[in-house]
């Protein structure tokens, strides 16, 4: 830009921008008269001045002090200024061209006359109204033609010509590049050819999509594919195939039928100890451990069919190895596979103490050794220790029933067990509160009176009758014995036999305290073990008012009566049985 106008330059800005021009544009357009110099370029021309500012009437301008400057052409010819036209309409463009006159100069130097029109300056409501195409608009409208050059951008989005005019790049139908919406997993990649320290923009677009137009690139590609699609098949295979492998499993588990083995066994037998309380489940498992069924849920459907399935109980067992588990429930159920230590009621510790040691195969007399010497350590409650006089601590502790000893096994393990069974079922029974309601001093007494009823009482029918005879005769109300039970168990027990005809010399002659015949009140301690009958008759004996008992068979037959005379009379009829 001049001071002035514009000057000679590069084409003038496209009309329909929005921040560079006008409407005034569109109307200059001249029709194309080249005249061909310069090797074949059309030669300019001045134009057509235009209106001035200053008297817009008129097209002059006049300058400081009424002076006119000097006009040149863009061959720095200068050229006498140019008299005011009218102005011509806009669609004649085209002026002949001027002839140059020599300015005229005052006294100080400075050129007189009026200033020659600016051949760019428009009127001062549109400065580009009237402004000719340059040097004589021959050139052509590069705008309205087909061939035309694309309309100026604004500098923000103006791009590199080589951007503009670059060819979309060939695609190939076996590497469309990560752009195209391959993974770059499987497009290789230029990791591995040598020019990682180069920067993306210094390298071509086909390399950085992979090196397409390097030689050799598409094989290094292809196997680089390769071997990431056998990668994704192995371990999609291998997911695959876990898969399949626990869900066969988890459908075996929840719908197949459970392993197991077939027939009754290999001859193999084993000793199997089931714990006390053992559910299905549990069985199922020891019986697993040991060889004998394939797997737990066989068993426990096995014997969820047996209908006495629910009957197997704790305790040793003889099986064998590798049987079905139907057999296994069925030879469970049998009496054959019962290898039991059974603890009779009313047996009394000496005779218990000879029925482990032959169990234990060990030497006769081991195991009341250890009974004697280590009972503090075998678990009684506290209630049961301290008495005195007594002259087996775990007498009334060997709680009958059914306990799994088997050969390998310690005497002291046994005698253990069988102590907590009888505490716990003691305990179940609240000894220690319902002794006091029974007028018995704690329930070691409770225990004592349950081995006497245990002893004495033939039938279970009679239990709760001579539970009444030892609570009636304990009482200090009591003139018919004065307190004296007068069992002949109880002397019984202190000898250590089992005797039924024992003479009146021999009972009386005797102070010892398990002697009742001579002793008020109960023994010192249990004379035995009892059983679940026993125990309930003494905690509910009846309220007969029975005083007095007799084995008038001699064996398995007993009577009761309530005076001293129906006692004789019993006595009569015992003595008449055996012949006396």
């Amino acid at each position: 830009m001049t001071e002035y106008g514009r000057g000679p330059g590069s084409e003038p800005w496209h009309p329909d921008d929005p921040l560079y021009g006008d409407g005034g544009w569109g109307g200059q357009q001249a029709a194309q008269q080249a005249q061909q110099s310069y090797g074949g370029q059309p030669q300019y021309h001045p134009q057509q001045p235009q209106q001035q500012y200053g008297d817009w009437g008129t097209g002059e301008q006049h300058g400081y002090g009424d002076q006119s400057y000097p006009q040149y052409d863009e061959y720095g010819q200068q050229y006498a200024p140019q008299q005011p036209q009218p102005q011509q309409p806009q669609h004649q463009q085209h002026q002949a061209p001027q002839q140059h006159q020599q300015p005229q100069y005052d006294q100080n130097g400075w050129p007189t006359g009026s200033y020659p029109q600016d051949p760019y300056a428009g009127g001062p409501q549109d400065p580009y109204a009237q402004q000719p195409a340059p040097y004589g608009g021959e050139q052509s409208d590069y705008y309205g033609a087909p061939e035309a050059y694309p309309p100026p951008e604004p500098p923000g989005r103006r791009r590199s010509e080589p951007e503009r005019e670059r060819e979309p790049e060939p695609q190939t139908d076996w590497d469309p590049g990560p752009d195209q919406g391959e993974h770059a997993f499987f497009a290789g990649g230029d990791d591995e050819d040598g020019r990682d320290g180069e920067p993306d923009d210094r390298r071509g677009r086909g390399e950085r999509r992979g090196g397409g137009d390097r030689r050799g690139g598409g094989k290094e590609k292809k196997r680089r594919s390769g071997l990431a699609c056998l990668v994704v098949v192995a371990v999609f295979g291998g997911g695959l195939a876990g898969v399949s492998y626990f869900g066969y499993q988890f459908y075996q588990d929840r719908f197949g039928s459970a392993p197991d083995f077939a027939g009754s066994g290999n001859g193999e037998q084993v000793t199997v100890t089931i714990p006390k309380g053992s559910g299905g489940y549990a069985i199922g498992q020891v019986l697993k451990q040991m060889g004998v069924v394939k797997s737990v849920d066989a068993f426990v459907a096995a014997q969820a069919a047996n209908p006495d399935g629910k009957n197997i109980q704790d305790g040793v067992y003889t099986l064998q190895k590798e049987m079905s588990a139907a057999s296994a429930v069925e030879l469970m159920l049998s009496p054959k596979s019962r290898d039991n230590l059974i603890i009779a009621e009313g047996k009394r510790n000496a005779a218990v103490y000879e029925l482990i040691d032959a169990r234990l195969e060990v030497e006769k007399g081991t195991t009341a050794k250890v009974a004697e010497t280590r009972w503090k350590t075998l678990g009684l409650p506290d209630w049961a220790v301290n008495h005195p006089n007594v002259k087996d601590p775990l007498e009334g502790f060997l709680f009958p029933s059914s306990y799994a000893v088997a050969k390998g096994q310690k005497p002291e393990d046994v005698l253990k067990q069988m102590v907590a069974r009888a505490t716990e079922k003691y305990e179940s029974l609240d000894f220690e509160t319902k002794a006091k309601s029974l007028g018995l001093e704690g329930p070691w007494e409770l225990v004592t009176v349950a081995s006497l009823v245990q002893a004495e009482g033939k039938t279970h029918d009679d239990f709760r009758k001579m539970s009444e005879v030892i609570y009636n005769r304990l009482k200090p109300t009591n003139t018919e014995t004065n307190q004296k039970l007068q069992f002949d168990s109880t002397f019984n027990y202190l000898l250590g036999q089992s005797e039924i005809d024992i003479s009146e010399s021999e009972i009386n002659s005797n102070p010892d305290p398990y002697n009742t015949y001579t002793n008020k009140g109960l023994p010192p301690g249990p004379i035995g073990n009892p059983g679940d009958d026993a125990l309930q008759a003494a905690l509910k004996p009846t309220r007969d008012g029975w005083m007095y008992f007799v084995a008038t068979d001699g064996m398995d037959k007993t009577e009761f009566a309530k005076t001293i005379a129906e006692h004789q009379r019993l006595v009569d009829k015992f003595n008449a049985s055996r012949g006396n």
